[in-house]
């Protein structure tokens, strides 16, 4: 399992939500991040999901 990293801000730059998500691979890690973000109703928000080494998954502005 890897460690993947959600954050979410508003729009003055505070974190609203910064979780780390347990996935085996990129697209489990894609999916569980859409899946928090539209419990949390952050879809709209500012939003990035790294992989471990840093790339992006997710990025919405």
């Amino acid at each position: 399992m890897n460690k993947y990293f959600l954050t979410v801000y508003d729009k003055s730059g505070e974190k609203l939500l910064d979780e780390t998500i347990q996935a085996k691979d990129d697209h489990e890690a894609k999916a569980l991040g859409e899946e928090r973000l539209k419990e949390k109703e952050f879809s709209e928000r500012t939003h990035r999901l790294t992989t471990p080494a840093g790339a992006l998954l997710l990025f919405h502005r």
